[in-house]
């Protein structure tokens, strides 16, 4: 008998397709992520896990917290599968279609067994998320990076359990990389997160990275929009230079901002702050107000 490697806990992959060819996408992918398991790890599902993970959650009576949107998203988001051991992390991995590959308005999340990837869930209501956008074709990279450090617990000078899962978002323009965890109101942990993700990715120094509290997510009914925005000291330093010098509005030292804050490539030249960092060296010319103000949900 194959000997296994147990995981320091047990992590679920999660897949959500949104708008058209959903139901098909949805359909065809937790076909192929059965195929990675064997009978007997389907015995041994709860039912609360083959619930969560069958088509028929998007059926039934209507419920009055479908007006909100809550219920709708939380049924879109199916399981894959439940790794408890370094072999099955791989077996289910590897079978899955790479986020470079995937359509847009497409998500995987890769998060603690026990914790579904939705803000009113108990373990995330009064936490956040750390946001990392990506130029197209990064996101297989990074997102394996955030995944290999999550089961690898290489989130060092964090509490165990802080960290909840991470979440990679394919968009038109960008890919999206966002880092959940348990504690929004804890300054201190939040910036050891944002350092520790900037390692594990090895993001330039120059990077922008973005937090957002569950609770605000859920007042403004969107993921990526009026979030705080973390700048390096240097950066903010320059955009202040820049500002008392009367080159651009709206540059000022704040490292907190709403969706449509500059920021300055390396060479000094705006860029607009929802765009990805590895847009840089490709600006080609100014952009209009709609990319500029664009925010994705």
């Amino acid at each position: 008998m194959a000997t296994t490697t147990p995981l320091q806990t047990g992590f679920c992959f999660w897949y959500m397709r949104r708008g058209k060819g959903s139901n098909n996408s949805n359909a065809k992918d937790k076909d192929a992520s059965s195929e990675s398991k064997s009978e007997t790890e389907i015995k041994e599902e709860t039912p609360s896990q083959q619930l969560s993970s069958s088509p028929s959650t998007t059926s039934g009576p209507p419920n009055p917290n479908a007006a909100t949107g809550s219920n709708p998203y939380e049924n879109s988001v199916k399981r894959i599968a439940t790794v408890k051991t370094v072999q099955e992390f791989w077996s289910t991995y590897d079978f899955l279609t790479r986020p470079n590959d995937l359509p847009t308005t497409t998500d995987y999340h890769f998060f603690r067994e026990g914790i579904k990837p939705t803000w009113e869930d108990p373990h995330n209501s009064r936490g956040g998320k750390w946001i990392v956008r990506l130029r197209k074709g990064l996101a297989s990279r990074y997102w394996e990076e955030v995944v290999l450090a999550l089961i690898g617990s290489q989130f060092t000078g964090i509490p165990d359990g802080e960290v909840c899962g991470a979440v990679v978002s394919i968009r038109y323009s960008e890919d999206i990389v966002s880092v959940w965890n348990k504690t929004a109101n804890d300054r201190e942990i939040t910036d050891r997160l944002r350092d520790g993700l900037k390692r594990i990715l090895q993001l330039p120094s120059f990077v922008h990275m973005e937090y957002k509290p569950h609770e605000t997510s859920l007042q403004d009914k969107s993921s990526f929009r009026n979030t705080q925005v973390w700048k390096p000291k240097s950066a903010m330093e320059r955009e202040a230079a820049s500002s008392s010098g009367g080159a651009g509005a709206g540059a000022g030292g704040s490292a907190i901002s709403g969706s449509s804050t500059g920021g300055l490539g390396p060479t000094g030249g705006r860029i607009h702050r929802s765009g990805s960092w590895g847009d840089r060296d490709e600006m080609r010319g100014p952009k209009s107000k709609r990319d500029i103000d664009r925010s994705w949900r």
